[in-house]
């Protein structure tokens, strides 16, 4: 039997884009049309329908929420700020405050405002100015309500697939463009925690927690050679550590927000930048279950990197961890095991807070569409009835007892 703290966080996660739907003025919304990927379109209806899915993270024992504001509603024109969105977020922030639920709000999860990227976005000197503008507006309003925040989900991945491989909008592909992006983006962080916690002072609040959420893998080399060993410390730095080590500089984090969701098995045949910051295993060693886009299901990697970093300390709350599967029964054996090893990570002494399974609902992932089924709760995306899953049950007695069995 395994015993959780009494005041861990349990829960699950989502953001706007993926489960709002109608999300017009993101800049997701015309590339999905131009470039005739699967359109987000009414996604799972979450805007109306967010009680009805905070009733059942309530019903499986949820304490915690993971949300995101959608940026593009708030400041859907340069400057021009929408009350009645405001007022619709606060309105969503009460519902789980109401239901005994903590939130954990982001502040950008991905999509900005159309305005936004077309006046040069994330690349343009301007961005963290504007993007400042916007987080104070909605912290203002929130923060009665709100104790814990994420400035910027995922920044590595952001840069990566959407100025780097070119995956995402807008679809560059410069290594210069990505680092204009990617420093945008830490002082973007440095700069709205410290916004954060000014607001809060001269509020008389009690002090927010703040932080933003880093996408780490677990970095193996699947042969101990030179080579192999070399690309493992490279990619581990500039895909993990590189960009926390640069914000914990500058102070500017309560506790870390950790994503994890599988390995990267590096097994490079050149010498060459790309082979060693990209190239995987393609040979089937170390075989283990993947989910149903390929990912590599490796719990012990989630032990692995919390133990790297606990050399920050700092306190982590698993911001995201979650698997996309037709086969329930391995959702729940990802679950458990992940569980697992972070109990393990705590007895070594890591301060893990909290975990927030992704996601709450099955949603639109990305440029991959609705296909992925990442959701404990089941949608009908015919009819959006929400049905939770066993694994979501069987997730609810860990949450509402604290016990692993």
């Amino acid at each position: 039997m395994i015993k959780f703290p009494s005041n861990f966080f349990w829960g699950a996660a989502t953001s706007a884009y993926q489960v709002e739907g109608g999300n017009r003025n993101s800049d997701w919304w015309p590339w999905e049309k131009e470039t005739g990927k699967v359109c987000s379109g009414e996604a799972c209806r979450h805007y109306e329908l967010y009680e009805q899915d905070f009733d059942l993270a309530k019903s499986l024992g949820h304490n915690a929420h993971r949300l995101s504001v959608e940026w593009s509603r708030v400041e859907p024109e340069e400057g021009q700020f929408s009350s009645k969105e405001l007022e619709h977020y606060i309105n969503v922030i009460l519902a789980l405050k109401k239901r005994g639920i903590e939130p954990v709000v982001t502040l950008h999860h991905f999509t900005n405002p159309i305005w936004f990227s077309r006046s040069g976005g994330w690349e343009d000197r301007r961005s963290v100015a504007r993007f400042l503008r916007y987080c104070d507006y909605v912290v203002r309003a929130l923060s009665p309500h709100v104790r814990y925040w994420i400035t910027i989900n995922e920044p590595t991945i952001f840069f990566s697939h959407a100025y780097l491989f070119g995956f995402w909008p807008p679809q560059a592909r410069s290594f210069w463009r990505a680092r204009a992006v990617h420093d945008n983006l830490i002082a973007a962080h440095v700069e709205v925690y410290r916004r954060i916690h000014r607001i809060y002072k001269a509020a008389g609040l009690l002090r927010p927690a703040v932080s933003l959420s880093q996408h780490v893998s677990a970095v193996v080399a699947c042969r101990p050679d030179v080579r192999n060993n070399i690309a493992a410390r490279l990619r581990d730095y500039w895909y993990n550590v590189e960009l926390l080590d640069a914000v914990m500089r500058q102070k500017s984090m309560d506790f870390i927000g950790l994503n994890y969701y599988s390995r990267n098995l590096v097994d490079v045949t050149s010498w060459r930048m790309s082979s060693l910051m990209m190239e995987t295993c393609q040979k089937g060693h170390h075989p283990v279950k993947r989910n149903s886009l390929g990912w590599d299901i490796y719990p012990e990697g989630l032990y692995q990197v919390l133990l790297k970093l606990k050399r920050y300390d700092l306190p982590v709350m698993i911001t995201e961890n979650g698997i996309c599967t037709s086969d329930d029964n391995l959702r729940w054996e990802f679950l458990s095991g992940h569980l697992k090893n972070i109990h393990l990570a705590m007895g070594a002494g890591v301060k893990v807070t909290g975990y927030l399974y992704w996601s709450l609902l099955d949603n639109f992932e990305w440029d991959k569409g609705f296909t992925p089924r990442f959701g404990l709760i089941n949608v009908d995306y015919a009819t959006y009835q929400r049905t939770a899953r066993p694994s979501a049950a069987q997730f609810a007695r860990v949450s509402t007892t604290g016990v692993l069995e």
